[in-house]
């Protein structure tokens, strides 16, 4: 996709009020799809198989689909970028794209990557002599490195591999002392999560061999704060007001956990849509962030007397000079090699709509997006509340879940978006509404 300057006109503009054929009409156009990889987000044969399903997990009976919709307006590293996002929750694909397009005129995100290295672990449940094994581990760990590398060749030829070894010591309740080694790898553009499997149960028997200790598990870690994201973005035309209720919403979360969860989940709103349409390990992702901002994210070691938690927020954001700054700091460990993201056809299309080739651009990209839903989020929370904004956008749903047939659906749901109360008793009410008054057909 071409370079774009943010002043210029989004190749989106327009795209909600564009029927379905026409957005993927627009779509082809704009990410550069094929006619297969249209007919791919039409479902059908195209899409996931059941026969395919059948290779992917165990006691398959079918396939379960979700909405896919693009979120637009995004403009990250001066690049526009189709967000394709596989979610089932009202508004959340409206609120991003809103929000991103109040952020592309104020410059757009801009995101980097903050290491490179995964993390697996080797665990030795009791060792005898702590100091001694850390000394045979560290005088060894050349050779460790080494043999570790021969498990994996053909990452090692694309430029990847094991890079360090580390031991970490930890105190058992029984007064006994725990091992723990952690492998640090490059994956290249994979998640690594079977890699870094491989490599740990490889070295089991050298280590056993070296230290004369017992192995207990080998598994990676998905608390990988050794390979970051970061994004941050610029508000400068927003209401003093707003700014200030924004920076308070941060700080509220930032003291009371309760609320803190809610708010990390709506950053997860922006964030886990695309991994599911990446064919990416969501969960593996919402642990590891989880397990970071539990930890005090970037304030570990040094956090505010202020916070009266650990558990944080993944987002900042303060507003100072006029100037409402967000930051999203995380790990984000994603692929676009392996695994699902070439077994399902689906995900195969998504990253080519992202424009996407290297893990370490779509995790900048996933960053980007939670923090743009997290504006979309306490902009809603701080101005009308989220309930009404939801709800007005929830409309649709309710209606359906009224009884709407097709042709009623529109004037259930358009008249239902002008009440103070739109819950789905109230739908009924107007279904019934709108049943009564059509007038009766005489019989023939």
């Amino acid at each position: 996709m071409a370079m774009l300057d943010f002043s210029g006109r989004s190749p989106f503009e327009g795209f909600s009020k564009l029927n379905i054929q026409e957005r993927r009409a627009a779509l082809k156009k704009i990410a550069g799809l094929s006619d297969d990889e249209i007919r791919v987000l039409e479902g059908g044969a195209s899409s996931l198989s059941v026969e395919t399903a059948e290779h992917m997990i165990e006691n398959v009976v079918g396939v379960f689909s979700l909405p896919l919709g693009i979120a637009t307006n995004f403009l990250i590293d001066e690049r526009d970028v189709p967000i394709p996002m596989a979610v089932e929750e009202t508004s959340i694909v409206a609120a991003a794209s809103a929000a991103a397009k109040w952020i592309r005129r104020n410059g757009g995100f801009h995101t980097r990557a903050i290491g490179r290295l995964i993390i697996g672990q080797i665990q030795f449940p009791s060792i005898t002599a702590p100091e001694a094994f850390e000394e045979k581990v560290n005088a060894a760990a050349e050779d460790l490195i080494d043999t570790a590398n021969q498990v994996v060749p053909n990452l090692v030829s694309r430029g990847g591999g094991v890079r360090e070894i580390k031991v970490r010591l930890l105190e058992r309740p029984d007064q006994r002392t725990m091992a723990v080694l952690h492998v640090l790898c490059d994956p290249c553009d994979a998640m690594g999560a079977n890699l870094i499997n491989q490599i740990c149960e490889g070295l089991k028997k050298p280590l056993e061999v070296l230290t004369g200790e017992q192995v207990g598990l080998c598994i990676l870690s998905n608390l990988v704060d050794t390979k970051m994201v970061e994004a941050t973005c610029e508000i400068r035309d927003i209401e003093p007001t707003l700014g200030r209720a924004i920076e308070e919403a941060t700080l509220f979360a930032n003291l009371d956990p309760y609320r803190c969860a809610t708010h990390n989940k709506g950053v997860m709103n922006g964030i886990d849509p695309i991994l599911i349409a990446t064919g990416n390990d969501w969960r593996a992702v919402e642990a590891g962030i989880h397990a970071y901002v539990a930890l005090g994210g970037e304030f570990r070691g040094a956090r505010p007397a202020a916070f009266q938690q650990d558990y944080r927020s993944i987002t900042h954001w303060e507003y100072t000079g006029d100037v409402l700054k967000g930051r999203l700091l995380a790990p984000i460990v994603v692929g676009t090699v392996g695994g699902v993201t070439k077994i399902h056809p689906t995900a195969n299309t998504c990253l080519k709509m992202l424009g996407v080739s290297k893990a370490e651009d779509l995790a900048r990209i996933c960053a980007a997006v939670g923090l743009g839903q997290n504006f979309a989020a306490l902009r809603a929370l701080c101005g009308e509340g989220i309930v009404r904004g939801h709800m007005r956008l929830h409309a649709t749903n309710l209606a359906i879940a009224a009884g709407a047939a097709g042709h009623e659906v529109a004037t259930v749901e358009e008249r239902l978006r002008k009440e103070t109360r739109i819950t789905l008793s109230r739908a009924k009410e107007i279904l019934s509404d709108v049943r009564d008054s059509v007038p009766a057909v005489p019989p023939v």
